[in-house]
């Protein structure tokens, strides 16, 4: 359940903050003893200064993460992700660039079978 969370943010996220109708990308992939989650999307750049932040709890950046606007939420939930993910061992991360979009990545130890 709390996996379904996690995946649900990441998806709703890339999805309020697209440009247009451009694809959100997600990809899933079994690397033998863990399992890695990526959601990208084509949106507005998050500024390097403002990658280190994005998992703190009400935090939002100034230019497409506001209030303001009709996509704008509480600062909450990349939060709760980052909660999710330590408690299953998993680590998550965040990049942004012009070129490649803003990737979320989490990577989780797969469970002994």
């Amino acid at each position: 359940e709390w996996l379904e969370r996690l995946v649900k943010i990441l998806i709703e996220n890339a999805c309020k903050y697209t440009r247009g109708d451009s694809p959100v990308h997600v990809r899933l992939t079994d690397e033998g003893k863990r399992c890695t989650l990526s959601v990208n999307n084509k949106g507005d750049v998050i500024d390097a200064e403002d990658l280190p932040h994005v998992f703190d709890r009400f935090y939002r950046t100034d230019k497409a993460r506001t209030r303001g606007n009709e996509t704008g939420g509480f600062g909450l939930g990349l939060a709760i992700a980052k909660g999710i993910t330590e408690s299953h061992k998993g680590t998550i991360a965040c990049t942004s660039n012009e070129v490649e979009g803003t990737t979320f990545t989490v990577t989780l130890p797969q469970a002994v079978r």
